[in-house]
């Protein structure tokens, strides 16, 4: 029994020294730009890491975790990629800085413009389609008229809101961040 018990204690501290192994390289499990490990890249991953990781030279690059810090890289200050492309957030940190409030203007502009320039554009379509396709059919082609002016009526509202915020952001009321 003595034996046997020696023997348990003999192996028990084998088992139990320290060992030295070296840690790996550790990888956050996903990045700013939505790329996953195990997963595949986003289809436009290299120019999100192209705008928010310009000092990275590979994708495991931007999953990296710093072994001092236990973080994964931070990235370019005042960058953040979305589905409308990179955009600087310098001046969106907090709306006491300069030119928050204009830049978000911008940016919603930006948005509706982009929203109301392809819905005029598939009316336009639809309208030509229906003068198109009337084969002399009065009724037809009256509709088909009436889509295709409503569609060049709203881009000429869609121009002119643009403009007008735009001028009375800059020339009248001298807001910052409205500067071309």
């Amino acid at each position: 029994m003595r034996r046997f018990f020696l023997l348990a204690i003999f192996l028990f501290l084998i088992l139990l020294l320290p060992k030295v192994i070296f840690a790996q390289t550790r990888l956050a499990s996903c990045d700013l730009c939505g790329y996953c490990q195990g997963k595949a890249p986003p289809q436009n991953w290299g120019k999100c890491r192209a705008c928010l990781y310009p000092n990275a030279s590979s994708q495991d690059d931007t999953l990296k975790v710093d072994p001092e810090t236990n973080l994964p890289p931070t990235p370019y200050p005042g960058r953040w990629y979305t589905f409308l492309g990179c955009i600087s957030t310098n001046d969106l940190s907090s709306f006491e800085s300069p030119g928050a409030a204009a830049s978000v203007v911008q940016l919603l502009l930006n948005i509706i413009f982009s929203f109301v320039g392809g819905a005029s554009l598939l009316s336009l379509m639809h309208g030509a389609f229906i003068l198109l396709t009337s084969q002399s059919n009065p009724e037809k082609i009256n509709q088909g008229k009436r889509i295709v002016f409503g569609a060049i009526a709203g881009l000429i509202f869609a121009f002119s809101a643009v403009f007008l915020v735009n001028f009375i952001g800059e020339k009248v009321l001298r807001l910052p961040g409205f500067t071309q």
